[in-house]
């Protein structure tokens, strides 16, 4: 099995819901194992136009999926639960990014891993070390604690302990 981290993300139709029916469909399908969950956190929409505050989750997950897999299988999640892909980072119903898949660099046409933007957000970041055991080193060789001393906390609150399992 391979670790991977993902993040879970909603800003419409019930986000909290949103974010617990993900994570049941995540625990149901037979290759993942879903192994911790970090705390909601609220933050503001990266996106245009005015959009709800966003909130925010990061899992680890061990699995047997190939990065590919894990990410038909995360965008079937997302389709089932209504997400439309229209407005580039416009509101959304779900978002799932798969953010590391264990040490592997990723650079195709469909797939980037690591997430090209997961080192500037604070809702990726502030979860994801909640979550790692350790000061987290990235592919690229860049680690966790550096680059949340890089990243400012500004406007993201951590709101809730982790998603209930239902």
């Amino acid at each position: 099995m391979t670790f991977a981290y993902i993040s879970l993300g909603s800003n419409l139709c019930d986000p909290k819901d949103q974010l617990r029916k993900a994570l049941t469909a995540l625990e149901q399908l037979p290759d993942i194992d879903v192994k911790r969950i970090s705390s909601l956190y609220r933050s503001a929409a990266v996106g245009p136009g005015i959009q709800p505050n966003y909130l925010n989750a990061v899992l680890l997950l061990a699995t047997d999926l190939s990065p590919t897999a894990l990410l038909d299988a995360t965008q079937q999640i997302e389709r089932n639960q209504g997400r439309v892909r229209g407005v580039r980072w416009g509101a959304r119903t779900l978002d799932i990014d798969l953010l590391l898949y264990g040490d592997l660099q990723i650079d195709s046409t469909r797939l980037t891993v690591p997430h090209p933007r997961m080192q500037q957000r604070n809702f990726v970041l502030y979860p994801l070390r909640e979550i790692s055991d350790t000061n987290l080193v990235l592919p690229d060789g860049s680690d966790l604690d550096t680059l949340l001393q890089q990243c400012t906390n500004a406007d993201l609150i951590r709101t809730e302990y982790p998603l209930l399992r239902i």
